[in-house]
């Protein structure tokens, strides 16, 4: 097998290619489901503004927009560690991985201290329908942030192994674009749900 071919034949340009398609396909159900969820949001919200309103207030603010920061920052490193890997500049985009799976576990942390912080005010699942779309929607994003730990991990054991180069890092890409998208989802919750009043 030369080098310009992956293991299923395909040169790392067709490769990616497919895995680009792949991925979209996975990011548009994606974009249905929480789509659907931000539309019955914002239907719920126009139907009781006063309930919406007097609930959102409760949301700590500042850690939500902590969180807002770490995931931003942490779509930086994972954009740096996609370059860096192009480049053939393995150790710096391992640094860059490394980074981007500690914020994402950072990210929830700081989710822990602020669902205990509701849990501790009487806030659950059930509380009221407000309660109930925020722990729906941030619960479900916080799964995605699981799983995208999970696959930015798996790359990284790659990574050191050696099994990307300028030539092939294909799955470094279409993990990178999964992990935007679960910091594009967070950017429409944050001000959804703790600013809008």
């Amino acid at each position: 097998m030369s080098g310009t071919e992956s293991h299923g034949g395909e040169t790392p340009a067709q490769a990616l290619a497919t895995a680009k398609l792949g991925i979209w396909t996975f990011l548009a159900t994606e974009v249905l489901l929480f789509g659907g969820l931000f539309t019955c949001y914002i239907v719920f919200r126009l139907k009781y503004p006063e309930l919406f309103y007097t609930e959102h207030l409760k949301l700590n603010r500042p850690l939500g927009l902590v969180n807002t920061v770490v995931l931003i920052t942490s779509s930086l490193t994972m954009a740096l560690g996609i370059a860096a890997m192009k480049q053939g500049l393995r150790r710096r985009a391992t640094a860059c991985i490394s980074l981007t799976i500690l914020l994402a576990c950072g990210f929830l942390g700081v989710k822990y201290v602020e669902w205990s912080e509701d849990f501790s005010h009487g806030l659950y699942p059930g509380t009221n329908l407000f309660f109930s779309l925020y722990f729906m929607m941030t619960g479900l994003h916080g799964i995605h942030v699981v799983a995208g730990i999970c696959a930015l991990c798996w790359v990284l054991v790659l990574a050191r192994r050696g099994r990307f180069s300028p030539e092939y890092s294909t799955p470094v890409e279409i993990t990178g674009l999964y992990w935007h998208f679960v910091d594009l989802v967070w950017i429409y919750l944050f001000p959804l749900l703790y600013l809008v009043g």
